[in-house]
């Protein structure tokens, strides 16, 4: 099968992965969050696709029939914050985890993650998505 690689330390570390996914031609979007996090679909059209990596590098299938939708720290904010995801456990922590697009996080949640110890890129977009609402930080 063929397949796509890329890792931190390349000549395009300095741009980072946001967010790891593909579509397959049925619609399956497949995301992988954390690293050696390999998800995989058999396609209504028999074919097997993947993605591997979370935000550590980013391994998938290249069948060529699919919609990379994978999110680059160099990508324009209205990408990153379509799909740019926080996994969060609710504002008490007893929740199941979900994953919220950063668009959809509600203005308390951005600002109480931001006050953490949160990689500097993903707190460059919260505090971007911040900007965008009009709300200073």
């Amino acid at each position: 099968m063929p397949m796509i690689t890329w890792q931190k330390g390349t000549k395009m570390s300095a741009v980072e992965l946001l967010h790891n996914a593909l579509q397959t031609p049925d619609g399956t979007i497949l995301t992988s969050r954390h690293r050696h996090d390999y998800v995989t679909h058999k396609d209504a059209n028999g074919k097997t696709y993947f993605t591997d990596g979370g935000l550590d590098y980013v391994r998938c299938s290249a069948n060529g029939d699919e919609v990379h939708l994978c999110v680059w720290s160099d990508d324009d904010h209205e990408v990153i914050r379509e799909r740019a995801e926080w996994g969060t456990y609710g504002k008490d922590g007893d929740k199941e985890l979900r994953w919220v697009a950063l668009k959809d996080m509600d203005t308390d949640h951005l600002k109480a993650v931001l006050e953490l110890n949160v990689n500097p890129t993903h707190k460059a977009c919260m505090q971007q998505e911040l900007f965008l609402r009009g709300v200073e930080w």
